[in-house]
């Protein structure tokens, strides 16, 4: 089976898309600080007040609902592993009911199921990012608990281990984010069933709208105003 070029350009439009704009905010975080950013300093300085508190109840009920929301969505990746799953496993089904559609193009079965493969992939991986910062989120949850109370004598100590469940913390939030940003992309994905000119239109628009949520977005006002503030 040989894929139309259109079909091949799209996907590489899409890999791209991907790729490119992982590496732009990384770089964009350098020079302008996004909504990830502003909210890994304040991880940083949620740990710091942690330090200073001789009762850290609060602390672990934030770890739990991170740890809690961080499970949701692994669960809600294994849900959609098992649907791109049946999408393979029903192909004629899927297409049969497909090609009734007036605006749907014409496929083949093995470019539809090199799709339901892909789609596939996308999901495990999601899942992978959310496994992995749930197993960080216990790992940061450790370190809270291992930082030295507000009345020990030796302060520098307790301030390397705030800093260090800061930055487990962050970690852990990272891929967090990779994850949720695999989840939008599937969305993007999913139009390639459209055919491929959908599939450039719908990665456009997933792009444009992380993109607000990162740069333009009012919770990103919030956390600027913030920093005036201080």
């Amino acid at each position: 089976m040989i894929p139309h070029p259109a079909d091949v350009a799209a996907l590489v439009v899409f890999l791209v898309a991907w790729l490119g704009y992982t590496q732009f905010v990384m770089r964009r975080h350098r020079r302008r600080p996004g909504l990830n950013t502003l909210m890994h300093a304040r991880r940083q300085d949620w740990m710091r007040e942690m330090s200073g508190r001789e009762v850290r109840i609060v602390d672990t009920a934030i770890m739990s609902t991170l740890q809690n929301g961080t499970a949701f969505f692994a669960s809600t990746s294994l849900i959609a592993i098992g649907g791109a799953a049946t999408l393979l496993r029903s192909t004629d089904d899927a297409m049969r009911l497909f090609s009734d559609l007036p605006f749907a193009p014409p496929t083949s079965r093995g470019l539809w199921e090199a799709k339901a493969i892909g789609l596939l992939v996308i999901f495990g991986y999601a899942f992978f990012k959310f496994a992995w910062a749930y197993r960080l989120f216990n790992y940061a949850a450790i370190l809270i608990g291992a930082t030295p109370p507000a009345t020990s004598p030796d302060a520098a100590r307790r301030q390397r281990a705030a800093e260090r469940a800061g930055r487990m913390n962050i970690v852990a939030g990272s891929h967090f984010v990779s994850g949720q940003r695999a989840l939008f992309f599937s969305f993007a994905y999913l139009g390639w069933f459209l055919g491929p000119v959908v599939f450039v239109l719908t990665t456009a628009l997933i792009i444009v709208v992380i993109y607000r949520r990162q740069f333009a977005s009012d919770a990103l006002d919030a956390l600027q105003l913030d920093e005036t503030e201080r």
